[in-house]
């Protein structure tokens, strides 16, 4: 068996790339499945489900408990630790269950739609689902076999894109989504539950329990300030402005999460367990944090500028004219997920660390700050809602980075300095491909000369003037197709 303390950087990238398949080949086919849908759904559809994310988003926040992270971060994780989650988060999903059964005919008269009652209780299920679910993940990720995601993720996703298409054809409406939803977890669940030979066994220990906790309590926390004040202008445009409002701004959001999400979560995935099991060796988290943050914004910035130049011939062409409203949210999206690297690496580093205490202490410093934006914009209109958006992701951004001044030796203005070339970079192929629109072209043919023009005038900007960044991501994808079947089998980690 490998060595399990010393993650290897071939390993580590080995399972990267896994990682990024998972995320990129189900985020794929979702995003065909979400323009489908958008095309046979109205915008207040979309309002409406939104509104139930909100709340089994923060109910699977309380599933997880941050356990599931405190077993990845602990040094040596066994059975008991594993079985011990496993049962408390079945029991805690059931009851969370049941609150909001009971709970969703009080939240359906706030927001004066009855309709809402029994799309909770239906699409609250995946909560319970969340718990049959969160232990084989930790498991996965603690002793990095993400390959095993990729089917799983992969495989809910493609069925429950059958499901959710077929229903909406057939003129279910909201409930398309609610089964496209439901079916993607389940089935996502059935098969990692195949895939990871992992058992919970008869076994459980208060003692781990309160030793996991004693971790994870402050992550859960943070957890929930973070979900709540994410989806804190979801509920306010809810009640305070139309159905319409609300799928815009949503609708705007998709696209470049969908982007950055899949960028960011692979490598946060991969980057926790790895920096974990070298949390005593400061210097070595050091270079993996500031790898990540350059690398990835190499990654993530001509993408979300280009999405943000681009924004109206994709709508388009892929939602039609009555998505129009949502260009402008699409933009601000863009460029406040733009610098989701510098936010990633930098918490990473501090779970990492063992510092939750820290990470508590931020969350409750950013989240002081960002409902206060809420607070004076939530009057002026859904637009200036999310031009907030702007400046408090500045502000988060110095926040996460200053403790590893300090604990790494890394500062905001050495962050700042690392992303700097690829920002610039991006910044010039945008404004070279942003004029084209006004040729006024047909919206394929726009878009076909755009990408291609702007993926020219990057990867040719960076090979010339020699962009570090650049340079280790072209050599290590050389170094992985160099290498033969037996070397990349021998990094996979055999489960116990």
């Amino acid at each position: 068996m490998n060595d399990l303390s010393t993650p290897t950087r071939a390993k580590v990238t080995n399972n990267l790339i896994w990682k990024l398949l998972e995320r990129f080949g189900s985020q794929g086919v979702t995003f065909i499945v979400s323009v489908v849908l958008a095309r046979l759904l109205d915008p207040a559809v979309y309002g409406t489900i939104a509104l139930v994310t909100v709340f089994t988003t923060l109910l699977n926040v309380f599933v997880d408990s941050g356990l599931g992270v405190a077993l990845v971060q602990k040094k040596e994780s066994d059975d008991l630790d594993f079985s011990t989650v496993f049962f408390f988060n079945i029991l805690l999903s059931l009851a969370l269950y049941g609150v909001m059964f009971l709970a969703a005919p009080l939240v359906a008269h706030f927001y004066e739609m009855p309709e809402l009652t029994p799309i909770i209780r239906v699409l609250s299920l995946i909560v319970v689902v969340g718990g049959m679910r969160n232990v084989q993940q930790s498991y996965v990720s603690k002793h990095l076999l993400f390959r095993k995601f990729f089917y799983a993720t992969l495989g809910g996703t493609i069925l429950s894109a059958i499901i959710g298409i077929y229903m909406a054809y057939q003129g279910y409406g909201v409930w398309a989504l609610v089964g496209q939803t439901l079916s993607n977890n389940f089935v996502g669940t059935l098969i990692l539950w195949c895939v990871v030979k992992w058992r919970p066994k008869w076994m459980f220990s208060w003692g781990r329990l309160k030793s996991l906790w004693k971790y994870g309590w402050k992550l859960l926390v943070s957890a929930l300030i973070d979900t709540l004040y994410n989806d804190l202008r979801t509920l306010i445009i809810g009640k305070k402005y139309s159905e319409n409002d609300l799928a815009y701004y949503n609708k705007g959001k998709t696209f470049p999460a969908l982007i950055v999400t899949n960028v960011n979560n692979s490598i946060d995935s991969v980057l926790l367990p790895a920096m974990a099991k070298e949390q005593d060796d400061k210097v070595r988290v050091r270079a993996m944090t500031r790898r990540s943050i350059s690398t990835s914004s190499f990654i993530m910035w001509p993408m979300m500028i280009g999405l943000m130049v681009c924004a109206e011939p994709v709508v388009r062409l892929l939602l039609t004219e009555k998505w129009m409203d949502s260009v402008l949210f699409m933009r601000v999206f863009c460029f406040t997920y733009a610098f989701y690297p510098i936010h990633t690496a930098n918490l990473n580093a501090i779970k990492a660390v063992g510092r939750s205490d820290l990470f508590l202490k931020m969350e409750i410093a950013k989240k002081v700050v960002g409902i206060s934006a809420i607070a004076i914009t939530m009057w002026f209109g859904v637009d200036w809602m999310a031009y907030s958006l702007i400046i408090t992701t500045f502000i988060s951004q110095f926040i996460n980075s200053y403790p590893n001044k300090k604990l790494l030796g890394y500062s905001y203005g050495q962050q700042l300095k690392d992303i700097f070339p690829s920002l610039a970079l991006a910044a010039v192929m945008g404004i070279c491909v942003y004029p084209i629109q006004f040729l006024r072209l047909h919206d394929a043919i726009t878009l076909l000369i755009q990408v291609s023009l702007g993926v020219l005038i990057y990867v040719g900007g960076a090979k010339l003037l020699r962009f570090e960044a650049f340079e280790y991501l072209l050599s290590t994808v050389k170094k992985l197709f160099k290498r033969k079947p037996k070397e990349i089998q021998n990094e996979q980690t055999p489960e116990s």
